[in-house]
């Protein structure tokens, strides 16, 4: 059984045909061209690879997209993607492959499952690991005993809305102090801005702040604190052996994984919690990827 998987983000598109053993046999990316550009990327980044691997030798397609997002109806609504709201994307992609099963599930619920399958060695003996994406938004996944939990209406996972500043900034979901509001990416850069910063952008934001900028390095501070809170948080609910961390923000490395994992020893009161790993993730960029292929190569198929 060979998938497709594909990767639904905030500001890019990518695909993959994935074998059973997780090999991928061929991989595309596809920057999203603004919002309205959405239907023509998906085209665009499937066909990419149907190009290189015949549709007959595809056995089924794993979708991960960013919420929020109905299973059930196989619809997807992209906060950062407004012209989908409710897009029947299990539909789309059903129309590429007829007859095969597609599965959906969040871009950060896939990061987890992937992580988890192929990552780190192959983590598999962690029960209960949360996967989370910190960039353009904040997201995350569980997996729980080797499946990935979804919750009832598909959308378990959204750590990026746990408020963690109840008086602080609107937050696109309808919220206020949202994870996502700090420890993004935009939301980065916005507040380092407001404090004098003049940079471009959150890589430029990550530039200055290992080159000692303060105010860039408070930025990355205030982030990994918002973080240290929601993973506290989801780790007294879930008991979490393991976090694994990617996206853009996550990419910049030390000057974000160092004040992240100081701020949870310092605020880790229970025993349990002092235990919990974090680490960055060991797939990068294609750990959804993965993720999406694991929910036919795995999901529909408990051994592999």
């Amino acid at each position: 059984m060979t998938v497709l998987a594909v990767d639904i983000g905030g500001t890019k598109f990518a695909a993959a045909a994935v074998a059973p053993d997780g090999e991928m046999l061929a991989r595309a990316e596809v920057p999203l061209r603004g919002p309205a550009s959405a239907g023509e990327t998906l085209s665009e980044v499937v066909g990419r690879i149907t190009e290189r691997v015949a549709p007959a030798r595809l056995d089924g397609i794993g979708v991960g997209s960013a919420g929020p997002l109905d299973p059930r109806r196989g619809t997807v609504s992209p906060v950062n993607i407004p012209t989908w709201r409710e897009f029947p994307l299990v539909d789309a992609l059903g129309e590429v492959l007829p007859g095969r099963p597609v599965r959906l599930a969040g871009d950060a619920q896939c990061m987890a499952l992937g992580e988890w399958w192929r990552g780190l060695g192959g983590d598999r003996a962690a029960r209960a690991m949360l996967g989370m994406v910190v960039s353009t938004g904040v997201g995350g996944g569980f997996v729980l005993d080797g499946v990935p939990y979804v919750g009832p209406t598909g959308n378990a996972g959204h750590i990026g809305h746990i408020t963690v500043d109840p008086g602080g900034e609107p937050c696109p979901c309808g919220g206020a102090g949202c994870v996502e509001t700090i420890a993004s990416g935009p939301g980065m850069v916005r507040w380092a801005a407001a404090n004098g910063w003049s940079g471009a952008d959150a890589r430029a934001l990550a530039a200055d702040a290992r080159a000692g900028h303060p105010t860039a390095a408070l930025a990355f501070r205030r982030a990994a604190g918002a973080l240290a809170t929601a993973v506290l948080t989801a780790s007294a609910l879930f008991d979490l052996d393991h976090v694994v961390i990617g996206g853009g923000v996550a990419a910049a490395g030390p000057i974000l994984f160092d004040s992240l994992r100081q701020a949870i020893e310092r605020n880790a009161g229970l025993g349990f919690l002092r235990r919990l790993r974090v680490d960055p993730t060991s797939l990068g960029r294609d750990a959804g990827l993965f993720g999406a292929a694991a929910l036919v190569l795995i999901q529909d198929n408990p051994g592999t």
